[in-house]
């Protein structure tokens, strides 16, 4: 049985991984026959934000310990991630990605990633084995691998954010995946758009699919 591993950047779409997103990255990956590993950095999260209100709260959370919620607590830290062990690195969206595994959110491209994320993409492609994002996080993979072919959707900002990164942007549409076959780079937009549940599903599902098949 194949194994992703996906990488988790909290808890809740405005300071951490999309629920949507993560949840239904797990669906997909377990059906259409494969297996999976969640891992977060252990690591403070930016902010933490209410997601009744959008404020700001006056708190601190970990990211790890955060990320384990959707993952049911069977989580691991990214630090001990093993490009050797796993077919494939995957990571689900929301504004965590862009806050907490790199600081995209606020810096743009003069961003910087969090170590063991860029660890992870770097030990994987260098392997030569897929890597996927869904929704803001191609950015990761723009910022740390620069000559790839990605895409979060159609907003023309962070389309050129991308550009500025060295990477190129294609503009897609709900549930379409982006593939960089000589990477081997594997990216869809999903709440980038104005999407609904059934569409991040589909996208989730086409993109996992879609990563299968170079495995």
């Amino acid at each position: 049985m194949k194994k992703f591993a996906v990488v988790l950047a909290g808890n809740g779409v405005f300071d951490g991984a999309e629920i949507h997103e993560a949840t239904l990255t797990l669906y997909a990956i377990n059906k259409n026959g494969a297996d999976y590993e969640i891992f977060a950095p252990d690591i403070p999260q930016h902010h933490v934000i209410n997601h009744i209100t959008g404020k700001e709260m006056n708190e601190q959370r970990n990211v790890l310990i955060e990320s384990a919620r959707i993952a049911r607590g069977k989580i691991n830290d990214l630090k001990n991630f093993n490009p050797a062990v796993f077919d494939a690195l995957i990571f689900p969206g929301g504004f965590g990605a862009a806050k907490n595994l790199c600081d995209f959110a606020f810096k743009g491209p003069e961003c910087t990633v969090n170590e063991d994320v860029a660890k992870a993409i770097t030990g994987m492609h260098k392997a030569g084995k897929p890597i996927g994002a869904l929704c803001i996080s191609p950015v990761l993979l723009a910022k740390v691998l620069k000559d790839v072919e990605i895409t979060i959707g159609q907003d023309e900002g962070t389309a050129e954010a991308i550009s500025a990164l060295g990477a190129k942007h294609k503009k897609t549409n709900h549930t379409e995946v982006t593939v960089d076959e000589k990477n081997k780079v594997f990216t869809t937009p999903c709440y980038m758009l104005d999407a609904n549940i059934a569409q991040i599903g589909d996208g989730a599902e086409n993109i996992v699919k879609e990563m299968l098949k170079y495995l």
